[in-house]
């Protein structure tokens, strides 16, 4: 599935998920190098396709689909059932005992009128008002931990609305989150991609309070990047990172962000589904990121990009960072808004990125070493008969040679995860850190095949 980032339309993803969106997108190459380099579609995308090796590293944004990360009733007709009712002829000598309880009438509505006016009168005199007013104030109720207002009471201080300017001035808007005591804010990288080389970065808190940053490091695969406060405070309090591996669907969630620059904004929903294979794009022209995305139907737009996804109790699950959309958007800003179809990067996967960034400055892949197709043909991730760049497709004493893989090779599994295309197997192998094993399942001449693979690495994005 491809989705859009920042509400601009981009790429399709694989066949699962949500219908792409109709929106520009660059072509997209037939083979990856099987890195696990391949290819899906910022608050997902769907389907990716492309004719040929692409010898550049990211892959190309795959085609169309969501993006990184708003009767009268008829009324019945004249006449009705049976004949007109005929009031009938009254008797005057009823006359004289109608205008008796007419007049009662009156002096009852003229007693009770008086009784009212007279308590309500009192009662102006005795306490200056009518209203009724509560026993606490706003202030004064107590809100539990485990309720909304009590997670974003929490949450919101260590929540930052991030500018990103390139030299030219161009930038945008996004969101960040407090990572470690020592001044590190987690992000997605299309958020601050226009601040890499030169530009300006900037962290607001909910306070006020503005910081200079710079860029630590940044994953344009995974998109996720850290940057860190100049002059970081002494009091900053890390969000809790929760373990994404253990949500279920159907559990609540809570999302922070600055959406069309509206910042400390929260929303609510819950986690839509698990696992949801995700290409994203800016739209741009830049590379496509993958992921095997948390989905959720709590309200992401642009600008909630690199936020984070919270649980009932607080923790952080994921970073908010593609939608998939429907069009154009709202104050008149020709982005696109929110469907309730937004996807997360899970925090147990950004949690290994955004240490290494910290620590090296540079991301590491896992990878199989096959070029695989971009096609999104639902039946698996096909070798390609010819790698990016004119290389083998399957890189020689690679993971992949060493399992026996084959160009042809049609790989239908990863573990227990169902692979329909390319980019799927891509946002599963980036699951992975470089040294895991995995099972893969495989058809070759209509027969079906398992084999162990140990994952190797690639590290930086080119």
């Amino acid at each position: 599935m491809s989705t859009e980032n920042e509400g601009t339309a981009v790429p399709p993803a694989p066949s699962a998920p949500p219908v792409p969106v109709d929106a520009p997108a660059a072509q997209a190459p037939q083979g990856e190098s099987a890195h696990g380099q391949g290819a899906p579609g910022d608050a997902a995308q769907q389907g990716v396709s492309s004719s040929a090796p692409d010898p550049s590293w990211p892959p190309p944004p795959p085609p169309a689909g969501p993006s990184y990360g708003g009767g009268d009733g008829s009324g019945a007709g004249p006449g009705a059932w049976g004949s007109s009712y005929q009031q009938p002829a009254p008797k005057r000598r009823r006359g004289g005992l109608a205008a008796a309880v007419l007049i009662a009438a009156l002096v009852a509505g003229g007693v009770g009128g008086g009784l009212g006016y007279t308590l309500a009168k009192d009662n102006d005199e005795s306490t200056g008002s009518t209203t009724v007013s509560a026993s606490t104030s706003g202030g004064d109720v107590k809100r539990d931990a485990g309720t909304v207002a009590g997670v974003a009471a929490k949450a919101l201080p260590s929540t930052v609305t991030i500018e990103a300017e390139s030299t030219s001035g161009e930038g945008g808007t996004g969101t960040g989150f407090v990572f470690d005591k020592q001044g590190h804010i987690v992000t997605n990288n299309h958020v601050v991609a226009d601040a890499v080389d030169g530009g300006k970065l900037t962290a607001t808190f909910p306070n006020g309070k503005k910081y200079d940053a710079e860029v630590v490091g940044h994953a344009q695969g995974y998109d996720v990047a850290v940057v860190k406060l100049k002059n970081a405070p002494g009091d900053l309090k890390p969000l809790t990172l929760g373990n994404s591996d253990k949500v279920a669907v159907g559990d609540s969630t809570i999302a922070i962000g600055a959406p069309f620059g509206l910042s400390d904004t929260v929303t609510t929903g819950i986690i839509s589904a698990k696992n949801r294979p995700v290409a994203s794009s800016d739209g741009s022209g830049s590379q496509a990121s993958y992921m095997s995305a948390l989905q959720t139907d709590a309200s992401i737009n642009p600008g909630n990009s690199g936020g984070p996804l919270l649980d009932a109790q607080g923790n952080v699950i994921g970073i908010n960072s593609a939608i998939q959309s429907t069009g154009n958007g709202g104050f008149g800003t020709g982005q696109s808004g929110s469907i309730g179809l937004g996807f997360a990067i899970p925090i147990n996967q950004a949690k290994y990125v955004a240490q290494e960034l910290i620590e090296t400055g540079k991301p590491v892949y896992a990878k199989i070493g096959a070029s695989v197709s971009l096609d999104d043909s639902s039946k698996g991730a096909q070798i390609t008969e010819q790698g990016a760049g004119g290389a083998a497709p399957v890189e020689p004493g690679g993971p992949a040679a060493k399992a026996g893989l084959k160009p042809g090779d049609v790989i239908t599994k990863l573990d227990d995860r169902v692979i329909d295309s390319g980019p799927t197997l891509i946002g599963e192998i980036w699951t992975h850190k470089p040294g895991d094993k995995v099972t893969i399942t495989y058809e070759r001449g209509g027969k079906q095949h398992t084999v162990d693979v140990t994952l190797g690495s690639r590290v930086g994005d080119s």
